[in-house]
């Protein structure tokens, strides 16, 4: 009885905090589309402040806006009366949230904020609050009541704000065309960031490319594989013009058919055409070519240019974590 009771308990508050977030919906109109173009024409960043579990999802809120492109940080507005208004400049935005529109700690910062010709956007269960009326805009997260059986903690109420604050992220994303090239830029550490670096990051280039030419003695093709630990040389004409590559493998295979590898010209032993990956390619790109065609290296090929510009061997790919 008890365990059914406790499930019973569960999918109330799920589906009252889905409800809430659902009437979110109907409740868009061009006060968001006036929040986001304030933001986008803005210089400086987001400060976002709220109390209490507001605080808390304030906190989110303003690490979400930064990780996708928006500069933002969260100010306490109690550590704000005390000095840390001094963080917030002319040309920031503030994003305050409050259920009731009343927090007091908040409502104190405002007149502060408005002297600083700061722009204001309040995000608030009642539309007639203090905090909407001081505000240039304001958008309403009203829910009709709260998950808790209590009606006192925040619950839906904090949800629709969260997810009001992800709809803003993500529409200021989109406007402003943010990559997930961007994203990697931001997140150079754990999963995310392995996953989206880029071919330039892990490259071997300039001198550290082996490099022969149709010309070159087979023992100094030899002497140059083994100098530069990647298994491969690039058989080019003149500097960067990639005419085919020379594998240990290949040196293993014509040594094993008794060919007499030294005596021969490179152009005998050499695979033309070889696969190549472009510029700006993603380093998973890159060794999911590898694994397609059971080979440990690729040259970096720059399609402007038509050059190469670095290689990629599926080591570097392995040590960064791009699995």
């Amino acid at each position: 009885m008890k365990k059914d009771l406790t499930i019973a308990t569960a999918k109330r508050v799920l589906e009252i905090e889905a409800k809430a977030v659902r009437s979110l919906v109907s409740m868009l109109n061009k006060d968001f589309t006036r929040a986001v173009d304030m933001i986008l024409s803005t210089t400086g960043k987001v400060v976002v402040s709220g109390m209490g579990k507001s605080g808390i999802i304030c906190q989110k809120i303003a690490s979400t806006l930064a990780s996708t492109g928006t500069p933002s940080f969260f100010l306490h507005p109690a550590e704000g009366v005390h000095g840390d208004l001094g963080m917030v400049m002319k040309n920031d935005i503030l994003l305050a949230i409050s259920n009731s529109g009343e927090t007091s700690e908040l409502i104190k910062i405002l007149p502060v904020v408005k002297r600083l010709g700061v722009g204001m956007i309040a995000m608030t269960g009642k539309k007639d609050s203090t905090l909407a009326r001081m505000s240039d805009v304001s958008l309403y997260v009203g829910v009709k009541e709260e998950a808790c059986s209590l009606g006192l903690s925040p619950t839906a109420s904090t949800t629709a704000c969260l997810a009001m604050g992800d709809a803003l992220a993500v529409a200021l994303l989109e406007r402003r065309g943010f990559r997930a090239e961007d994203f990697a830029l931001l997140h150079p550490a754990g999963s995310l960031g392995r996953r989206l670096m880029k071919v330039e990051d892990l490259m071997h280039t300039g001198r550290d490319i082996p490099r022969v030419s149709m010309d070159t003695p087979m023992k100094d093709v030899i002497v140059e594989i083994t100098a530069k630990r990647l298994g491969v040389a690039g058989v080019f004409k003149g500097k960067d013009k990639l005419l085919g590559v020379i594998t240990d493998g290949d040196l293993r295979r014509a040594l094993s058919r008794g060919d007499g590898i030294l005596n021969k010209r490179t152009a005998d032993v050499m695979t033309r055409r070889p696969k190549v990956i472009p510029k700006g390619s993603l380093a998973e790109a890159a060794l999911k070519m590898m694994e397609e065609h059971s080979i440990t290296a690729l040259f970096v090929h720059d399609d402007e240019a038509d050059a190469v510009v670095g290689i990629v061997h599926m080591h570097d790919l392995l040590k960064a974590g791009v699995v």
